[in-house]
């Protein structure tokens, strides 16, 4: 029996878990909020994963667990941090343009082809490098909060510049540091205004379990590989000459360190300093952690917005149409392109 009159109209960015379906769909737990397409009530815990055919800039946020500041900066965790990094751009190949990492959180700004790849490169590092976390913090737990969230960028040039501003002014932003060279823990400005490389240490630890089986001493580092991480230029210095490259990023630092300031200013604020940063405790749980809904997807304009959105919306619409004839035991169903069916490999955007 439908009861739709108990439902009220709800837009997408307060259901951040929510999925859009047919409104041939609906029943007593949807609510419709469009001509075509209704909303599921707590359908699903998590968006379905979604790249637009031919690939796209997304942005990648993975919080610790709790908010605990696991990612401490020190120079063994930054070594670990990259060569993590490193490590699974070398097995799952992908540009990466920018990266910041503070003590509860980090950022990536990534492109990709399509979701499997972005998925099998994220499962390699969040995986290793939580095990190294562990190793290095005698942590027990679980690292991270949930699973990682990866925000599609239009491919507005204006949207990609201010997702790249965003990623730099970590750090600043937070009134951690006044500049974000002054960040002592892994950032991409030390590597694009610098001349320090991006390269980390990735350990084998395959190789180190069949030593210590063997009964075999060894010291920490003889099965250590120092890896470099290949960064890609970013959106706002394209075409990549080297001495525009560097200019405009210097632009972008030089423009989101003086909006840090104008805030600290206006908040009567200073700012926290490397070596109170260096000094907390890394297992330590905050009194409070800064939590806001995340968008769908970035874009400068709203029309491309728009765009985005109903691509996602026919999308979700197509793939819960297709679960429903699964369930229902149709064996030849086809899922959308770019989806990951249930118990089923992943659909290939070819």
């Amino acid at each position: 029996m439908q009861r739709k009159e108990r439902c009220q109209p709800l837009e997408w960015d307060h259901l951040r878990g929510a999925v859009f379906v047919k409104e041939s769909a609906i029943d007593r737990k949807t609510c419709q909020i469009a001509t075509s397409f209704c909303v599921l009530y707590r359908g699903m815990g998590r968006c379905l994963r979604f790249i637009p055919p031919g690939g796209a800039m997304v942005e990648v946020t993975a919080r610790t667990v709790q908010g605990r500041p696991l990612l401490t900066p020190s120079a063994e965790m930054n070594q670990i941090i990259l060569g993590a990094l490193a490590r699974a751009q070398e097995l799952y190949p992908l540009e990466i343009n920018s990266f910041a990492f503070l003590s509860g959180h980090y950022h990536l700004g990534l492109w990709v082809e399509d979701a499997q790849q972005l998925s099998k490169f994220m499962c390699h590092f969040n995986s290793n490098l939580a095990r190294e976390i562990c190793r290095l913090r005698g942590w027990t737990d679980k690292v991270w909060s949930r699973r990682y969230s990866a925000i599609v960028v239009s491919d507005e040039p204006e949207a990609q510049r201010q997702r790249f501003a965003y990623i730099m002014s970590q750090s600043v932003k937070e009134g951690l540091v006044a500049a974000v060279k002054e960040w002592p823990g892994v950032h991409v400005v030390h590597h694009l205004l610098g001349d320090q490389p991006a390269e980390g240490l990735w350990f084998d630890r395959t190789q180190e379990c069949s030593s210590r089986c063997r009964g075999e001493s060894f010291e920490r580092h003889r099965f250590a590989t120092r890896l470099t991480v290949t960064l890609s230029p970013p959106p706002c210095s394209r075409p990549p000459q080297p001495e525009a490259q560097r200019k405009r990023v210097a632009e972008v630092v030089a423009e989101v360190e003086a909006d840090a300031a104008v805030q600290r200013q206006a908040m009567d604020r200073r700012p926290l300093g490397a070596d109170a940063i260096l000094k907390q405790d890394p297992t330590k749980r905050p009194d409070h952690v800064k939590t806001a809904p995340a968008p769908l997807f970035h874009a400068a304009s709203r029309r491309v917005r728009r765009e985005l959105r109903d691509a996602y919306y026919a999308f979700v619409a197509a793939y819960r149409e297709a679960a429903e004839k699964l369930r229902a035991g149709v064996r030849d169903v086809i899922f959308p392109r770019g989806s990951f069916p249930p118990a089923l490999p992943f659909v290939e955007n070819g």
